[in-house]
């Protein structure tokens, strides 16, 4: 069974930065292509960033030049650096791990596998 856990979120100050780290077990993510999805409050789980399985990386224009994800397959880990933090990131973090031949790196109904979240909250 494929398992996802979520760390490193906590509350930063606008203008901040946190980094998030997903380690995986039950099987190699070199396997899976991985994303990072965001939910506040009252609001549908959004994507935020995603890496597939040959490292090309893609993020929504909401984060581009301030988030980056990474992967590291040897240590079945995968990163989100969140820099120039604002309070409109503020929300709960999610990985998913998606092993499927066919997908949309965007979509969360196509992710197989995912963590319980971390929260991250920016103040103003």
């Amino acid at each position: 069974q494929v398992q996802l856990v979520e760390s490193g979120g906590g509350l930063v100050q606008a203008g901040g930065s946190l980094r998030l780290s997903c380690a995986v077990s039950g099987r190699s993510i070199s396997s899976y292509a991985m994303g990072w999805f965001r939910q506040a409050p009252g609001k549908e789980r959004e994507f935020v960033t995603g890496i597939r399985r040959n490292s090309v990386s893609t993020s929504a224009d909401s984060v581009k030049g301030r988030f980056t994800i990474s992967r590291d397959n040897a240590k079945n880990t995968v990163a989100l650096q969140m820099n120039g933090l604002k309070p409109e990131d503020t929300a709960v973090y999610y990985c998913a791990a998606t092993g499927r031949a066919v997908y949309s790196i965007y979509r969360a109904g196509d992710y197989d596998y995912w963590g319980q979240g971390t929260q991250v909250t920016v103040s103003s």
